[in-house]
């Protein structure tokens, strides 16, 4: 090392091996929601800002992808749906491995008790259908650390 160097050797090894480290998958959005239109239209509305999504048709559905998909970096799920609905999937979310996701909910019908519960489960937001698209691409792309 010559004086005017500003890394030391084992810092300048500890770099380069920090840029020779492969780079992680690309994190993806998990949208669940039992209304195929829906996903496919919440789905589309980020693709066309390039975020990756993958699609649940039920809370089951999506708990199952959680567990194997470690790509999945955030969810946005509806409310109202069949055995696990919204809410049931946040909570088992919440006590699962994945405790920490950034969750946002999507719903067309809901009340102001849904909106308290999602609040204590420490859900990102609550937005409302019909969704404003800017501010839905605003908060995946905040929520994954991806440029604006």
């Amino acid at each position: 090392m010559s004086d005017h160097d500003i890394l030391s050797d084992a810092e300048r090894e500890a770099l380069s091996a920090v840029m020779l480290e492969p780079d992680l998958p690309p994190q993806r959005v998990l949208v669940v929601d039992d209304d195929k239109d829906a996903r496919d239209l919440l789905s589309e509305m980020l693709a066309l800002d390039g975020i990756r999504c993958m699609t649940a048709a039920s809370g089951e559905t999506a708990l199952k992808m959680l567990e194997e998909k470690p790509s999945i970096g955030l969810v946005i799920t509806d409310l109202r749906m069949g055995h696990i609905d919204g809410l049931e999937l946040i909570r088992q979310v919440r006590e699962s491995v994945r405790a920490a996701m950034p969750i946002i909910i999507v719903s067309g019908d809901a009340d102001v008790k849904d909106a308290i519960a999602a609040m204590h489960l420490s859900v990102v937001d609550f937005l409302l259908k019909p969704i404003d698209p800017g501010k839905l691409v605003g908060l995946v792309k905040h929520e994954l650390g991806m440029a604006p």
